[in-house]
Parts: C-alpha cells; sequence; structure tokens
C-alpha cells in the first residue's frame, strides 16, 4: 500500500516580508530608545558636573574666607594700616608684613594684578590672607616641606616678645622653618626662655576666574594665585580648582560702628575700608563643560548688586550652554570677633 507523504506548511515570501518589516521597525524603535536614553544620560551627567563644580567652588571659597584673618594667637589689630594696599602679587618679606592687617582684599571687574595672566573680563578677584589651622609638623599635618612662608605668633608677655614695643617682636615671618625665637604662655622674664611657640604657613590666597583651564580650550575657571616659598625661594603659583566657573562677583559686608556686625554692603570698597570687612556675598555663575544640543540660553542671571547698588546683571552669550548661580554669606568670624 502506497502512502501519501505529508507535506510540511512553510512561510509564503509575503509573510517572511512582512516578518522582517516589522524586525526592522522594532529595532528602529530600540535604537531610537538607545538614543535617546544615551542622550538624556549625557545631559544628567552634564548638569550634575556643573552643580559639583559650583558646590565645590563655593565650599572651597567658604572655607578659606571663614579663615582669613587667623594668624594664630597674634592679634594684627596692632599693625599700622599701611597708606596704600599692598600688591597681593609681591613676594618680599616687607609686603607680607604689611598685608597682614588685611584679611581680605578684592579688585571689581578688574585685572591688574601683575601675577595673573588670561582674567576673565568683568569679573572679581578676591585676596584672603591666614595662616594655616595646622601647625607644621604636627600629627595629620603637613611639614615644613610643603613650603611656606612660615609665620610663628609670641604667646610669652616678657619685655622680650609681647611686652616690647616694638610690634616685630610680636611675631616673626620667614620663608624657611628655621630662626624663629618667639615662645608660648610658659615662659619667663629670662630671655630665651619657654617652649618654643608653634610655626605655621601663611598663606595669600588671590582667587580669579580665566578664560581656559588648560592654554586654549575656553573653558572658564576658577583659578587661585599662591604665594609660596619653596627652599627659601618665594614665587607666585597658579593653581586651577574648578572648571565651568564663569563669573564671580563679590560684595563687601562693612561694619560702621566697630561692633563686629556688617551695616552695609558693597561691590567696591574705599581702600581704608578693608579692615571693616567683616563678611562677604560671593556670587558664582557656573556653566555645563559642553554645549547640549537644542538648548539656547537667553536668560539673564541677577549676580548680587553693582558698585551703584543697583542688580548686577549678567546676560548669557544666547550659546547652547546651560548655566546655574550659586550665592552664599560668609562671616569673617576672626575679624568680626576683634570688632565685637
Amino acid at each position: 500500500m502506497h502512502t501519501q507523504r505529508r507535506r510540511e506548511p512553510g512561510f509564503t515570501v509575503v509573510e517572511l516580508m512582512v516578518a522582517v518589516a516589522i524586525g526592522l521597525l522594532l529595532l528602529a524603535g530600540l535604537s531610537s530608545l538607545f538614543t535617546s536614553n544615551s542622550a538624556a544620560q549625557m545631559e544628567i551627567e552634564r548638569a550634575n558636573r556643573q552643580v559639583e563644580n559650583g558646590r565645590y567652588a563655593m565650599q572651597l571659597m567658604t572655607g578659606d574666607l571663614r579663615n582669613a584673618g587667623y594668624y594664630s594667637e597674634y592679634d594684627p589689630i596692632e599693625l599700622a594700616v599701611p597708606a596704600a594696599l599692598p600688591d597681593p602679587c609681591a613676594i618680599d618679606m616687607a609686603t607680607l608684613r604689611d598685608a597682614l592687617a588685611f584679611a581680605v582684599q578684592g579688585y571689581d571687574n578688574s585685572n591688574a594684578l601683575g601675577c595673573l595672566s588670561d582674567v576673565k573680563a568683568n569679573t572679581d578677584v578676591v585676596v584672603v590672607r591666614h595662616t594655616h589651622t595646622c601647625v607644621v609638623g604636627a600629627a595629620d599635618c603637613e611639614d615644613a616641606s610643603a613650603g611656606g612662608p612660615f609665620f610663628q605668633a609670641s604667646q610669652c608677655s616678657n619685655q622680650y616678645e609681647l611686652g616690647s614695643s616694638d610690634k616685630t617682636k610680636h611675631y616673626q615671618i620667614s620663608t624657611l622653618n628655621s630662626g624663629f625665637t618667639l615662645h608660648q604662655y610658659n615662659c619667663t622674664e629670662v630671655n630665651d626662655s619657654g617652649t618654643p611657640a608653634d610655626v605655621r604657613r601663611l598663606l595669600t590666597h588671590i582667587y580669579f576666574v580665566a578664560n581656559n583651564s588648560l592654554a586654549g580650550d575656553g573653558v572658564p575657571t576658577l583659578k587661585r594665585a599662591e604665594v609660596v616659598s619653596k627652599n627659601g625661594v618665594m614665587s607666585v603659583q597658579i593653581v586651577p580648582l574648578a572648571e565651568g566657573i564663569e563669573n564671580m562677583q563679590i560684595e563687601y559686608g562693612l561694619d560702621s560702628n566697630e561692633d563686629g556686625v556688617a551695616d552695609s554692603f558693597t561691590s567696591k570698597i574705599n581702600d581704608a575700608d578693608w579692615g571693616n570687612v567683616v563678611s562677604v556675598k560671593l556670587h558664582l555663575l557656573a556653566r555645563t563643560l559642553s554645549p547640549s544640543l537644542g538648548h539656547t540660553d537667553t536668560k539673564t542671571y541677577v549676580l548680587g548688586a553693582d558698585d551703584k547698588g543697583q542688580p548686577n546683571v549678567i546676560n548669557a552669550s544666547n550659546d547652547k550652554f546651560k548655566r546655574h548661580v550659586f550665592t552664599s554669606l560668609i562671616g569673617l568670624p576672626n575679624v568680626a570677633g576683634r570688632k565685637s
């Protein structure tokens, strides 16, 4: 008996073409979803980095400003205020001594300092001075090899130190961590008696906004110039701090009645008033490091008040970068505390 062979059913050409078309549509959808998710993820990363850089810059400057005017046990209020503002770029001992009277010193929309380069136009510069909170060589602190200059404040009240009418006997500054002769409270009336006083690094920090992080890269960056000494040789070195910081504007709180509280704020200070600055309003404008496709920044940003007391309006460049303003009111407790 002959059995007829059964034919297996299959796909027609039309069915195969329909299946391929559906597959291509699904693939296109998945590709579009992947591209969209990737773009969204990149945008989130841009925003996160922008916020991170802005907060870091604000945190760094806030901490430094709060230490302004700290010179260990030494009170600089006894110092005579120089007739002219000291040059923060100067690296001689005489200028460093004169500058102790100025815990902060600012320049409104200026690039007049000779040790700074590539300063972004129409941005502020601020100088912060204090000693390090760490004692040189103490546990968890840098040793002398990290460089100076170095500062020692006397705590000894005998006639050779704090009891002397010569104010240069009340503190010492040196490019090297050697030759210091001042002492702590346990001294006696005998010269050179008692435990040697602590030695700290003397810090002069000049904050400014540069046009570039690296030469020609077009990334605005918060930078800091530092007056340093290495093996006794003084110099100024530039340190990049936070990329994407596009503008910095500062208002200074003036104490006009010697009670340690700011009575007014202004962005432009007379030379004789710098010793009365007891607080700072710091305004930073941060932008993303790379442009966002499809975005145009047409906003205006207010960074405090200008020297006439009017809103300090910064116009965006109609570019594709996103921006954010960071603002903080920072007290200067070392200066204010001596006045209150």
